[in-house]
């Protein structure tokens, strides 16, 4: 799929008509950052998903921020529990406007097997999720799939208009 795809029409070699929020959706989608907060064993899965049988250098995503002032994406993957929900919050504080977060694996989502007190039964309880992945750990194949219906949601944003940056 080439750039005309998602932009808008081709009118020759070099030339493309398009909408500014389109263009500024396809350069977010294009370039989002991952801030990796592997908690289990979903992260092994995630780590997956960089190598070569993979690959998500396709999607632009190839290197994992060590900072959460770098990245736009936070991959929360695996149990959070009460204890680790400060560090989580804060690092999500703390990465760049507009952001977004994928809730990884069973007890990312809904707490996982876990029914106790120390897990959280779910990171959407402390900060908004866009994308749901779900399994027990769920394969790096259903990670490229959330993250390109991540991409298609991004390409539905209205930058100029939208409530997003006052979340």
């Amino acid at each position: 799929m080439g750039l005309e795809t998602y932009l808008g029409d081709n009118f020759g070699d070099g030339f493309i008509i398009t909408s500014l929020e389109k263009a500024v959706n396809w350069s977010r989608k294009s370039s989002l950052w991952p801030c990796a907060f592997g908690l289990a064993c979903c992260a092994l899965e995630m780590i997956d998903t960089v190598l070569s049988p993979y690959d998500l250098s396709r999607f632009g995503m190839e290197v994992f921020r060590p900072s959460p002032r770098q990245a736009d994406l936070m991959i929360v993957a695996g149990t959070v529990t009460k204890k680790m929900l400060p560090a989580v919050i804060r690092i999500y504080e703390q990465m760049a406007e507009p952001k977004w977060v994928i809730a990884m694996g069973a007890c990312a989502c809904s707490g996982g097997i876990f029914r106790s007190y120390a897990v959280v039964q779910g990171i959407d309880q402390y900060i908004p999720v866009d994308m749901y992945i779900p399994g027990c750990p769920p394969r790096p194949e259903a990670l490229i799939e959330g993250i390109l219906k991540l991409h298609d949601q991004i390409m539905q944003e209205r930058p100029l208009h939208s409530k997003k940056l006052e979340r």
